[in-house]
């Protein structure tokens, strides 16, 4: 899938796949790789600044956790983030519905008169 297609739609991946939990950067690449069967491979340098900026704006929360033997930082979702991910579901949801009846019209559009 070209890296294009998920401009814009960032912000709620992100939000999206810590809605379970804390996790690390690399964790969450995995998590959006894994959910979307592998059509959607994240890069660090995308990442990385999107969830700085989500921690500035208060969606984020992070902290200093080992895993295994390393040290790295992890994220999770504030409450004002979980408030914000219901509203990046509901715009989602408007646009491919507006998108779908579109593309995928149930009955062919009249004229208008």
């Amino acid at each position: 899938m070209r890296a294009d297609a998920v401009r814009g739609h960032l912000d709620g991946l992100l939000l999206a796949v810590l809605e379970s939990g804390p996790l690390h950067g690399y964790a969450i690449i995995a998590a959006v790789q894994l959910r979307s069967e592998g059509a959607l491979e994240l890069r660090t340098g995308t990442i990385y600044p999107a969830l700085n900026r989500l921690e500035r704006l208060g969606l984020l929360d992070s902290s200093w956790q080992s895993v295994g033997e390393r040290r790295r930082r992890c994220y999770e979702l504030t409450d004002a983030g979980r408030r914000s991910l219901a509203g990046e579901r509901t715009a989602w949801n408007e646009f491919t519905t507006a998108i779908g009846s579109v593309l995928n019209p149930a009955a062919p559009p009249r004229p208008a008169t």
